[in-house]
């Protein structure tokens, strides 16, 4: 064995043992998946700003709805009709309700995700075989940002919000499930709060 291919072993032993990175999945790829989650639920872990963990299952209906129940907790968070709600069962004030378009969940809830658009994508990279894209309301930065992550064949694993005041929430996904129909009970803030008095 000439010197040359000595030097050339060590490089093909690393290339063998260590695959390819994987190429970044493209921004219409990833804005056509979204689009293409019409009715999902899936079992998901929170990785909360105060570093507490809880767990759940979360139910999204696009455009523009999602329920997370929270395990062992009566805590519940609705987005519907163009609100957010939370249900927390140690206020006695009501659940807190905002917008759902000053939060960065209505990337995802949007009845036309376009990753495109100028702006709106600040942070696009590949990390341990996974995409991951960070998007913002380009008309309103301040409004906090949501980084996904997707593996390939494209699926979401997980988000990370970073909210108005600097907060981040962490949701980790189980196996996302498509289920035909989800009662449109399920997402009536009006109904829960009927419930909760």
């Amino acid at each position: 064995m000439n010197i040359r291919s000595l030097a050339l072993a060590p490089a093909l032993v690393l290339a063998l043992a260590f695959p390819a990175l994987a190429e970044k999945i493209p921004l219409n790829e990833i804005s056509r998946y979204l689009n293409s989650l019409k009715t999902v639920t899936s079992e998901f872990t929170q990785v909360n700003p105060d570093g507490t963990i809880s767990t759940g299952t979360v139910y999204i209906q696009r455009p523009g709805r999602a329920r997370f129940e929270y395990n062992n907790d009566q805590t519940l968070v609705l987005a519907s009709a163009g609100s957010v709600a939370v249900f927390d069962p140690k206020s006695n004030a009501g659940p807190q309700q905002y917008p759902l378009s000053k939060t960065p969940l209505s990337i995802i809830l949007d009845a036309n995700v376009n990753l495109g658009r100028a702006n709106m994508v600040t942070g696009y990279a590949e990390a341990k075989n996974s995409t991951v894209v960070t998007a913002q309301d380009p008309a309103h930065p301040e409004y906090g940002n949501i980084k996904m992550v997707f593996t390939s064949p494209t699926q979401l694993r997980q988000w990370v919000v970073t909210d108005n005041a600097g907060e981040k929430t962490t949701v980790i996904l189980g196996e996302m499930r498509r289920v035909n129909s989800i009662p449109s009970s399920k997402f009536s803030i009006s109904a829960e709060m009927a419930r909760h008095k």
